[in-house]
């Protein structure tokens, strides 16, 4: 996620952490060597093909830091979501198909759903069933059994309402889930949660499913979400975009937008395909979004091939950024739309997307590495050392981990704060010294490749780190993300 300037840090830092996601990458060496990580030795080959569920299959488990959302009694495999957007009501028609696997056995399926949303049917296998909502809590009555799969078809409608962020930073102030702007365009923005302001989910990291997208609005708007545009039509004065995501992805992970777009199609390099959507009236690559090809090239040098089908970009009226899978939800500002934010996020879809961690006190799996290859990458920029930059940062990161706590056990009320991002860089920069470049960015490539579609913790990081580097490092890990004071730098 792209990292808002909050009001505790100082202008100077303002200017780094106005977005979670800005990534900077620079040579692995320095400006001026040569010696840059060997070619690419494995990629994900996990993606689903059509129709198998398999690929979502998932251990799931309570979230440690919000365990009132979620549930994992219930595994997700497909979320089937046709959405009609009245911009003039400020109304939103749901019809979904949830297919899942119990975990257990049960006497209702509990989920995450919202009481601002009228929900006129539901039924489990064909079989009408009785329902209750109690703020965010979906309870649907019909017995689920362990390891048996299930069908959830529900129907609803309303208008959605953003929920409040567990946050003190202020791109979080207007809340979490589906927003809609004073031109009733539409967004949404949802980590740590709040999905459930808008379809009934099992709203936790650790529950990854695939989604398809059938999106109706007036024309000219559109409909965008994650994934392939599979199909675009305008009938009796709509407009009907119907898009697949053919890997699973965590609920924080998946956007959809409303809007007037327009869109604009690049490649990179190695010939992933990418979309710039933005407003239909702007120019169609604004700010730097001309840069996402460049951005793949760079990191596919580093983390090996490019994890999805495809790689995307959608500008819309906010002030933050989120590494939504395969589609990027950028605010519409300078800093948003800038080189830095687009690496930081493209980024996230190694660490964080196709790799995402399995309770929320492991997001720093994610950000940590995403802000260390943005330092890369400014330092590249800037014709710096990597060691400079990350010299830059331990300036003020200790105060960032006083303020909000050990970026792995962190204070719950001040999610995504700068300590989860600045922290964990400089950790991999100590690593890095610590085995060398060659191991170093083994680890780097190998993890995101061989655990493709999945999810992990920090224990099973770990291990895997010490396995691949036959160095023990459970210490220097556990000082590094559950240290009150920042360890002494090498």
């Amino acid at each position: 996620m792209t990292r808002g300037a909050t009001a505790a840090l100082s202008l100077a830092l303002c200017l780094v952490l106005a977005a979670c996601g800005g990534g900077d990458t620079d040579d692995p060496d320095g400006p001026g060597e040569t010696d840059g990580p060997a070619s690419p030795t494995s990629s994900p080959s996990n993606t689903a093909a059509a129709g198998d569920l398999a690929i979502a299959r998932n251990d799931t488990r309570a979230d440690s830091v919000y365990p009132d959302i979620g549930n994992p009694l219930v595994d997700a495999l497909h979320y089937d979501l046709r959405l009609t957007w009245d911009p003039e009501q400020d109304h939103l028609a749901g019809e979904e198909t949830l297919t899942f696997r119990a975990t257990g056995d049960a006497e209702r399926i509990p989920l995450d759903f919202n009481e601002q949303l009228a929900i006129s049917h539901v039924s489990v296998d064909g079989t009408p069933a009785t329902f209750k909502v109690e703020g965010n809590d979906l309870a649907v009555e019909h017995p689920i059994t362990a390891d048996e799969q299930y069908e959830l078809v529900l129907e609803y409608a309303g208008t959605p309402a953003t929920a409040p962020a567990p946050s003190a930073r202020r791109d979080f102030a207007q809340g979490v889930g589906w927003s809609i702007t004073p031109e009733h365009e539409t967004w949404t923005l949802q980590e740590p949660y709040g999905a459930f302001t808008w379809y009934a989910v099992n709203d936790q990291p650790s529950d990854k499913a695939l989604y398809d997208f059938t999106l109706s609005v007036p024309a000219p708007w559109s409909g965008v979400a994650n994934g392939v545009l599979t199909s675009s039509t305008t009938e009796g004065g709509r407009s009907v975009n119907s898009w697949h995501l053919a890997e699973p992805a965590s609920s924080y992970l998946v956007t959809v937008a409303f809007g007037d777009f327009q869109h604009t199609d690049l490649e990179s390099s190695s010939g992933v395909p990418i979309q710039i959507w933005t407003d239909a009236d702007g120019e169609a690559t604004p700010g730097q979004t001309a840069y996402a090809p460049e951005a793949i090239d760079w990191l596919e040098q580093i983390l090996g091939p490019y994890p999805f089908d495809s790689f995307g970009l959608l500008v819309v009226d906010n002030d933050s950024g989120m590494e939504t899978q395969t589609m990027v939800t950028l605010g519409d500002t300078p800093y948003s739309l800038s080189a830095a934010v687009i690496v930081h996020e493209a980024a996230h879809h190694w660490y964080g997307d196709t790799v995402t961690p399995a309770d929320w006190s492991d997001v720093w799996m994610n950000e940590g590495m995403a802000m260390y290859l943005q330092g890369m990458w400014e330092a590249e920029q800037e014709g710096i050392p990597i060691a400079q930059k990350m010299d830059d940062w331990a300036g003020f990161e200790p105060d960032l981990r006083a303020a909000a706590g050990p970026p792995g056990a962190y204070d719950p009320a001040q999610f995504g704060d700068g300590n989860i991002y600045y922290g964990p860089a400089l950790m991999w920069q100590e690593l890095r010294e610590r085995i060398g470049d060659e191991r170093f960015f083994e680890v780097l490539r190998e993890w995101p490749a061989g655990r493709a579609n999945d999810t992990a913790d920090r224990r099973e990081y770990v291990d895997w780190i010490e396995e691949t580097t036959g160095e023990e490092l459970s210490s220097f890990f556990d000082a590094w993300l559950l240290g009150r004071t920042t360890p002494e730098r090498g």
